[in-house]
């Protein structure tokens, strides 16, 4: 699936203004654009014209490749002690009673990583809510357990978030913190607990967690210590455009210092069951806004990721055309943090055949990746044995 508006066609049209055309001709030229430029693109940047230029970016860096890896989530606990007012997901500690409320043992989470013995998954993904009892010890023995049963499955554990939290009550810097969960087996940091980093906002969505500042900075240590990680934006809710392109901003500057950005994952806000339900969604439109211009902002991020049990599938396919090349994982059922949000997916589980035809049937190429992007097989002309459980989820509709 290409663009829906070609660049000759956009380039040639005799309504395109000349601030649009010098600013289009700019981003094809592989060239850097201003924060004020990015501000013009939220502005007025139609979906048809951020749309042909981030595709044109991403097949410029990626072709037609659309990546995706084999994996599954923990999710330790729901049980918080903090209380950011977009989570759907999370419980205070004196709801630890509700029927909706979970907090595993260590035994409890090695019994999911045994669930996949012998099965092609490369990845477990860890993260969750914070409590005192899953402090730092912990978290190292549970990595070293893994890793000891299983040392090939890549651990990608954890955020800012919660190890701020875990490095402040072991009264660790959070230099020698990250040194020792690195040393324990964590092989990369999840995006997540980024939000919204400017501070006009954070404190009105998430004022009691570690501040932007810090969520950067464990970001650079882990980086400088040669290890890799992803970057999120919550967005759609009371931010403006400006806290937008100022994420973007100081997310491209950190990746110009050390380069140890894999992946950028706009995630988007969901209302239901939470202190913003009042708040409007965005609308499919603006989602597939929103991955254009970071992909077009993000010169230095070599992927751009949409989290599809988070906006549905067809829209996940759709994003293909707006910059977006990897579609996540194959999750299994193993998260809960959209669902409990109101996402699309209220059950998230793909097998590879259907993440495969996902891709094929909007003209992509189906790589599976390992959590690095090293490919782990090229799908693009693999036949399927019939699958009795398959089910076609996937004709994308007439737009």
């Amino acid at each position: 699936m290409s663009s829906p508006v070609s660049l000759e066609v956009l380039l040639n049209d005799p309504n395109l203004s000349n601030d649009h055309r010098n600013l289009a001709q700019k981003i094809l030229n592989n060239q850097r654009i201003s924060f004020d430029e990015g501000l013009f693109l939220f502005e007025q940047g139609t979906i048809a014209y951020v749309g042909a230029l981030a595709n044109a970016v991403r097949e410029r860096k990626n072709g037609d490749n659309t990546y995706f890896n084999r994996n599954f989530h923990i999710e330790p606990t729901n049980l918080c002690v903090y209380d950011c007012k977009f989570c759907s997901y999370s419980r205070l500690i004196k709801q630890r009673s509700d029927a909706d409320s979970w907090a595993f043992s260590m035994q409890d989470m090695l019994d999911i990583v045994y669930k996949y013995d012998g099965q092609p998954v490369t990845e477990v993904h860890i993260v969750g809510g914070v409590l005192p009892q899953y402090d730092l010890p912990f978290y190292l023995e549970f990595f070293k357990k893994i890793k000891e049963h299983r040392p090939e499955l890549h651990v990608k554990a954890l955020t800012p978030v919660e190890y701020h939290y875990i490095f402040k009550k072991a009264k660790v810097s959070y230099e020698d913190g990250m040194k020792m969960i690195r040393d324990a087996g964590c092989d990369s940091l999840p995006g997540g607990g980024a939000e919204i980093f400017h501070p006009e906002i954070r404190e009105k969505i998430a004022a009691d967690k570690c501040t932007g500042e810090q969520w950067l900075r464990l970001h650079e240590i882990w980086h400088e210590l040669g290890m890799r990680s992803n970057a999120t934006m919550l967005y759609g809710h009371i931010e403006r455009w400006e806290h937008r392109v100022d994420h973007l901003e100081q997310l491209r500057s950190l990746q110009d210092k050390t380069g140890g950005f894999q992946t950028f994952i706009p995630l988007k806000f969901r209302n239901q069951d939470n202190q913003m339900s009042h708040i409007a969604e965005s609308t499919a439109v603006e989602d597939l806004r929103n991955y254009a211009i970071s992909r077009l902002y993000l010169d230095n991020f070599d992927h751009i990721k949409t989290y599809w049990p988070m906006i549905g599938r067809t829209t996940a396919q759709l994003a293909l055309a707006f910059g977006v090349d990897d579609l996540d994982g194959t999750i299994d059922d193993t998260t809960k943090i959209y669902s409990m949000a109101g996402s699309e997916e209220q059950h998230p589980s793909l097998n590879t055949q259907q993440l495969v035809d996902m891709i094929r049937r909007v003209g992509r190429r189906p790589i599976e990746r390992d959590t690095l992007y090293n490919v782990v097989q090229d799908f693009t002309d693999v036949e399927f044995a019939e699958d009795k459980e398959y089910r076609g989820y996937f004709a994308l509709p007439v737009v």
